[in-house]
């Protein structure tokens, strides 16, 4: 389908890579590896057509639809939420136009039998057939399904996309790219700025997606749930697996103490040769033995292994100095950006040495969260840190802080101060800035070269609380695993905001959810969180439930004693909690029910054809009215039952 040959990419006298030829065919799922700076978006860039190769010949039929996910991207749009996804939708819009301008046309002609009206008749016809190959019919409830997906909600859809933060407003496109239904991705870490609910979603649609998936991306168990390729970019070289990530990893090493073995062996033979040849050219009883050998050695096909680039990351955060038992207490903490509320009387404790993470959808308030503990914004509550409690602090867009003007070494030599200033290189070249890229300036960095600086000024002083807000985006996987060893020995207390389900898994102990305004405790690992997820809507729900009790109908006077009380009126309060009882076991079976039905046509909206049935679509929504619907008289009559059971305690 997508045919490379021969690529050749240069800057400046530096070849990037060389010689790369491999095919993307039809329903492959490909995922790039390779270290930062290897050329992996660059190759993207080329497939995609917006960057040209030095040399080489990128092939693909005209019939074939492309569509490319930047790692970066310029807005220009002015209009809302739908009105820019629908441009995914430009060639459906046209025919509608051309439909509605040959119904005007056709209402206004009395000449029926002419051969000019039949002539608008077959080209209505045709439009309209057109339509329906195309999906027309359903492409508002394909794009209802989609921004939901990826976590908008309906109220969103008529907000201007200026609104948005950047990561947003990838989102929005990366709709537009879904909706067009191309036949070949190329994805450029498009996890960066999704949420673990939305990047779930997204596994599921490019795992049963009918097209080929080519991606960049530093999230491990994103590539290994879609991608059935590898191909390594290492050292200007690819290299081709049919495998995914962590199955690539061994069969890459497998490969190298393959190829070392036979080089071994090799040079072995060759040096016992050479030995044999030296020893015996000028014996005249041995020249037929040693013009043999000599031939023999003329005739070997040299074995070379491949260049591997072994450096990486080498991080140690310093000693945590002593602090108090607890790092950080909020009480009622609350949190409105204008008429917005964020937080809403929020309490939780977090104890020394706890490693938490911050979890949730985008918006939620991770991130407020974080600034709030640093005091860079206003809220109301209390927060307050424990004794000697001193925290460094990564923030989200910490490199895209960085001065580029400035470079790498001054960058550091800057804020350095004390004895680390002796160090300052040795720091440097612990994070692979060595030789004369400490001279690199910040403008020219890859986004992992800045993520990398940016920790190194994380590094410059001793504190006893991190506090990481998506530390891993631009890492490679390999900075990225070692990072989370650093974070895994580091004795104090950390709080990471990250979506990256592999960074977190076995790093922290505890999980914050953000959600509805409030922060939920859940004890264990990340995916035992995940997994609990898929069990817990009912609890949820009755966690939900209203804390100030009101009364239903005429109040009870507190005069009332129970010598006061007839049998008649005994009898009645005691029918009448049996009866919400009744009603509330009969909510809770039809909201199981419903919860059933919605979890199982959740799985079938992966289907790309369940997705577009508009019949299925009307379903769906219906069926979450009436489980909203139920929960709203759940919540009703389980208020009643418990007001009734509260009467009924007077009487005991």
């Amino acid at each position: 389908m997508v045919s490379v040959n021969q690529l050749l990419v240069e800057f400046g006298g530096f070849t990037l890579f060389s010689d790369v030829s491999f095919l993307v065919n039809p329903k492959d799922k490909i995922g790039l590896a390779g270290k930062n700076g290897a050329g992996k978006s660059t190759l993207l860039k080329i497939l995609a057509g917006v960057q040209t190769p030095t040399s080489g010949i990128v092939s693909c039929p005209k019939d074939v639809k492309v569509g490319y996910l930047p790692q970066h991207m310029k807005h220009n749009d002015t209009g809302t939420v739908w009105d820019e996804v629908e441009k995914a939708f430009g060639q459906l819009k046209k025919l509608e136009d051309d439909i509605e301008s040959l119904n005007v046309e056709l209402g206004t002609r009395t000449d029926y039998e002419s051969d000019y009206y039949l002539d608008l008749i077959h080209k209505l016809s045709d439009k309209s057939d057109r339509i329906t190959m195309l999906g027309g019919a359903n492409y508002a409830a394909n794009i209802e399904v989609t921004l939901k997906g990826l976590g908008f909600e309906r109220e969103d859809f008529l907000r201007l996309t200026s609104e948005f933060s950047g990561g947003w407003r990838m989102r929005i496109q990366l709709a537009k790219i879904l909706l067009q239904k191309p036949d070949v991705f190329l994805l450029d870490e498009p996890t960066n700025h999704l949420d673990i609910e939305s990047i779930q979603w997204f596994e599921d649609f490019l795992k049963n997606y009918a097209g080929a998936v080519v991606l960049v991306s530093h999230d491990r168990a994103f590539l290994d749930n879609i991608t059935k390729r590898t191909i390594e970019i290492e050292m200007g070289l690819i290299y081709d697996y049919k495998a995914s990530y962590t199955k690539y990893i061994e069969l890459r090493k497998e490969r190298k103490e393959q190829q070392m073995a036979a080089f071994r062996n090799q040079q072995k033979m060759i040096e016992d040769t050479e030995k044999f040849i030296e020893r015996f050219r000028y014996q005249a009883t041995k020249a037929v033995q040693v013009q043999s050998r000599i031939k023999q050695l003329n005739k070997v096909d040299r074995i070379e292994v491949d260049q591997s680039d072994n450096s990486s990351l080498r991080i140690k955060f310093p000693p945590a100095p002593h602090s108090g038992v607890i790092s950080l207490q909020g009480k009622e903490v609350s949190k409105h950006y204008g008429k917005l509320q964020v937080l809403d009387q929020v309490d939780f404790t977090i104890e020394r040495g706890e490693k938490v993470a911050f979890i949730g959808r985008n918006g939620e308030g991770k991130t407020t969260m974080a600034r709030m503990i640093m005091d860079e914004i206003v809220y109301t509550g209390d927060l307050k840190l424990g004794h000697q409690v001193k925290i460094g602090y990564f923030a989200q867009n910490q490199a895209d802080l960085l001065d580029e003007s400035l470079t790498v070494l001054d960058t550091i030599d800057q804020v350095a101060v004390g004895p680390i200033r002796l160090k300052i290189r040795d720091l440097l070249g612990a994070f692979m800035f060595s030789g004369e890229t400490v001279e690199k300036k910040v403008s020219v960095l890859s986004g992992g070269e800045r993520t990398r600086l940016a920790m190194v000024k994380l590094l410059l002083e001793p504190v006893n609380f991190l506090i990481l807000d998506e530390p891993t985006n631009h890492l490679d996987i390999r900075s990225k695993e070692l990072l989370k060893q650093a974070v895994k020995d580091f004795e104090g207390t950390v709080i990471v905001v990250s979506h990256d389900r592999e960074f977190l898994d076995g790093l922290v102990n505890k999980v914050y959810e953000f959600r509805n305004k409030k922060m939920k405790e859940h004890l264990g690992g990340i995916y035992e969180f995940l997994a609990r997820k898929k069990l817990e809507s009912l609890r949820e729900m009755e966690l939900q439930k209203p804390n100030n009790k009101t009364n239903v109908g005429e109040p009870v006077e507190q005069e009332k004693t129970q010598a006061k009380l007839s049998y008649e009126e005994r009898k009645e309060i005691s029918k009448l909690v049996k009866k919400a009882e009744q009603q509330v076991k009969k909510c809770e079976d039809e909201i199981a029910r419903l919860e059933k039905q919605i979890a199982k046509m959740d799985n079938q909206m992966q289907d790309p054809e369940k997705a577009a049935d508009a019949d299925f679509i009307l379903k769906y929504q219906m069926a979450n009215s009436a489980l909203e619907k139920e929960m709203e008289n759940w919540e009703k009559v389980h208020l009643e039952l418990e007001q009734a059971e509260d009467e009924k305690k007077k009487l005991d």
